[in-house]
């Protein structure tokens, strides 16, 4: 299965001034996330962010937080728990109320939901916390979830490869940035092939 650029979502987790020091490959994770949230923005895939306990961790990077729809202050490890899973799917529209003979025909009926993007791209630190917790919650509410592995750190690598093993048996797709930029475009004849090629090199 490749990922599809019309179904997609990105989620930055908690890229955070105080944070990036302690994580292992700390450059190469936040240029690989800043190559993300730039497809992303070309490519009209929407992005969000998380920022764990800002007032004590800082603000993600300005390359980053200036390319997010909204970033989401947490203090729940999970960003589901605080909210994420809102911003991700539309809303359920209700059926209108009042008696059926009251009601116009066309209004009798639900409303069917409005199209979601369900494929879930996500990226961050802690690769063994505040990612996976918030992954494993994506799962359980039926999202495809794909982590990007390049663009995730932990402090150790033990702990982010943990989270790598037990992210794939709970089904996530693990990706790098590059598959992720490649089938985004999906070709070479993509009007917009040479700039996000240009990202890579």
């Amino acid at each position: 299965m490749l990922l599809d650029v019309s179904e997609s979502q990105l989620v930055l987790i908690d890229y955070q001034a105080r944070l990036m020091p302690a994580m292992g490959d700390a450059d190469a994770v936040l240029a690989n996330a800043a190559r993300l949230a730039e497809a992303a923005q070309l490519l009209e895939v929407p992005v969000w962010g998380t920022e764990q306990n800002p007032s004590k961790l800082g603000a993600l990077p300005p390359e980053l937080r200036e390319r997010c729809r909204r970033v989401l202050a947490k203090m729940e490890f999970s960003a589901c728990a605080e909210g994420l899973t809102e911003w991700l799917r539309p809303p359920q529209k209700t059926a209108p109320q009042g008696n059926a003979r009251s009601l116009p025909r066309h209004l009798q009926k639900p409303q069917e939901q409005a199209p979601g993007r369900g494929s879930i791209v996500l990226a961050g630190c802690e690769a063994h916390i505040c990612l996976l917790q918030t992954a494993l919650d994506l799962l359980d509410d039926e999202f495809d979830v794909w982590v990007v592995t390049d663009a995730c750190a932990s402090r150790t690598e033990r702990n982010r490869d943990a989270a790598f093993d037990r992210l794939a048996g709970a089904g996530a797709e693990l990706v790098t940035t590059e598959m992720v930029l490649f089938e985004w475009l999906g070709g070479a004849e993509h009007p917009l092939f040479k700039q996000v090629q240009a990202l890579i090199k």
